[in-house]
């Protein structure tokens, strides 16, 4: 039986890696946005709504198939049919990854000349295209990784990934690319494209190793048919239709901008400020909560397995009460430092004042992230998708409608509407098959009042305090730290925290012993 100091030690990595690469992403992004400027920066996002519609072609939901297949399979075998799962999600990779390659290979051309309308896109999407085949494999072993519960294996590919992404891309952008937007294009996807391909590599050989841990005992292996494709060919077609949705609304809002009356550099800047520069810092601290969320699928799995209906509700329990003291916690600290980070991270009001416009839609969408990962664990993957389907229809209607008459204030309205309307949905249907029954005081109103009030006095103190000091990384990494203290103070103090739950934590992460799954 797994103890939960397994589920956590993994988390525990798998989070701090994955911040470690987000704040690592998003220096880069800094560094890149101010090498190559927010015309660029939008482009890229132009040619980014493309290829992750060829990329969902090519995953085409193996991921989570791999996930629930070797859970499943672990409860039952013991690791026995690792081998034949594994061929059976390979082939189904292959193939998947193999059509997508040759798709977006042969249509960069028409896709970059009628659909983008600009020319300096062809290149990029054929480059794109030979990175499919590698991304789909390594999906496959991503999710045995997870399903295994060796998280470290994920980190260190995630690790080299980056540093040869980071590494390879700097160097082309100062020495070999040539200083055009086209040629900065260009590097920033070759880094990409070739860290890609090496993450493939490494995954093969990790996977190499790790297949030692599992032998298969006399009579244990059957002959049971591996269906990869009942689970992920559902999550792959609503994929495609969401993901086909995404990419037609990143296309329409450079055009509503330039409807709206701005130039096409002007809609590229405009688009790449929000989308490129100010989004990604809002999701940042999001990089925490989904490394949990993700390792829930597998635990959430084996629980609806074994029909134990009191451990599911005590999962999404704490997956809520996590998701929302952290967001909540965090919207309170972007709201009140967005004009500091936005000037330490850009030197940019603009992407200051996207940051603070975002900042209270961030406890509804980090929430979202860990109701995902709770439906997907029961089995409610195909319900997500659906969701996610009508999300992006109503995006794109928005879109089109909002945009050429607001301009990138249209964009903002409609991130707000299908965020809520996701959000709210999925909830709904994880309370009704969960069985889970949240109290709001508890979860929502209590932490609120915390958040507000930490911000409310450390605000004014750190204003006084820092009107003689430049502002810097430093100046802002110590207002961030006043802040998140007064709000666990509060949290403490209000018992919204409470030191039993602290306590639970630590006999959690440094207990001796397995503890066992509490009974039915």
């Amino acid at each position: 039986m797994k103890t939960k100091q397994q589920y956590f030690y993994n988390a525990l990595l798998a989070a701090a890696v994955t911040l470690l690469m987000r704040t690592v992403g998003v220096s880069f992004n800094v560094y890149v946005s101010g090498k190559v400027g927010a015309e660029a920066m939008g482009l890229i996002s132009l040619v980014s709504g493309v290829y992750n519609f060829a990329v969902t072609l090519a995953t085409s939901g193996i991921h989570l198939a791999t996930v629930r297949t070797f859970s499943e399979r672990l409860k039952q075998s013991d690791g026995a049919e690792n081998k034949r799962c594994l061929a059976a999600c390979l082939s189904y990779a292959a193939f998947f990854g193999t059509l997508a390659t040759l798709l977006l290979a042969l249509l960069a051309k028409p896709i970059a000349l009628y659909v983008l309308k600009d020319a300096r896109t062809l290149r990029a999407l054929t480059l794109l295209a030979f990175t499919l085949l590698p991304i789909a494999i390594s999906a496959v072993f991503n999710g045995y990784f997870t399903a295994v519960r060796r998280a470290y294996k994920n980190a260190l590919v995630q690790v080299s990934e980056q540093g040869v992404k980071i590494g390879l891309t700097c160097y082309l952008l100062m020495v070999a690319a040539p200083k055009t937007v086209e040629g900065s294009l260009l590097a920033i996807l070759m880094g990409g494209a070739v860290a890609e391909t090496g993450s493939f590599l490494f995954n093969l050989v990790l996977y190499l190793f790790d297949k030692r841990h599992f032998r298969a005992k006399a009579g244990s292996v059957t002959h049971r048919k591996i269906n990869v494709a009942a689970v992920a060919l559902p999550v792959a077609i609503s994929a495609y239709m969401r993901s086909g949705l995404l990419t037609i609304e990143h296309i329409l809002i450079p055009r509503g901008l330039q409807a709206y009356g701005a130039g096409n550099s002007a809609a590229l800047a405009a688009y790449g400020t929000l989308h490129g520069m100010a989004l990604p810092v809002v999701l940042y601290p999001a990089a925490i909560l989904s490394s949990f969320s993700a390792l829930l699928i597998p635990e959430i799995t084996e629980q609806q397995a074994a029909q134990n209906r009191r451990e599911i509700r005590y999962i999404a329990g704490r997956a809520y009460q996590t998701a929302l003291l952290f967001s909540i916690g965090t919207a309170a600290m972007m709201l009140a430092l967005s004009g500091e980070i936005g000037e330490v991270l850009y030197g940019s009001s603009e992407v200051a004042y996207f940051i603070k416009r975002l900042a209270p839609l961030i406890p509804i969408m980090y929430l979202d992230t860990a109701t995902d990962a709770l439906l997907k664990g029961l089995g409610e993957q195909v319900y997500s998708m659906n969701v996610n389907i009508a999300d992006a229809l109503i995006s794109v209607i928005l879109v089109w409608v909002l945009v050429p008459v607001l301009g990138i204030h249209g964009y903002l309205i409609t991130i707000y509407v299908t965020e809520i309307f996701n959000a709210a949905l999925s909830i709904c249907r994880l309370l009704k098959v969960s069985g889970f029954r949240p109290r709001v005081s508890r979860l929502l109103l209590a932490p609120l009042g915390c958040a507000i009030g930490a911000a409310t006095v450390a605000v004014p103190l750190l204003t006084r305090l820092s009107r003689s000091i430049p502002l810097g990384g430093g100046v802002l990494a110590f207002h961030i730290f006043v802040i998140a203290a007064l709000y666990l103070l509060l949290l403490i103090l209000t018992k919204t925290l409470p030191t039993g739950d602290i306590r639970w934590l630590f006999s959690s992460l440094f207990a001796k012993e397995k503890s066992a799954v509490r009974e039915k």
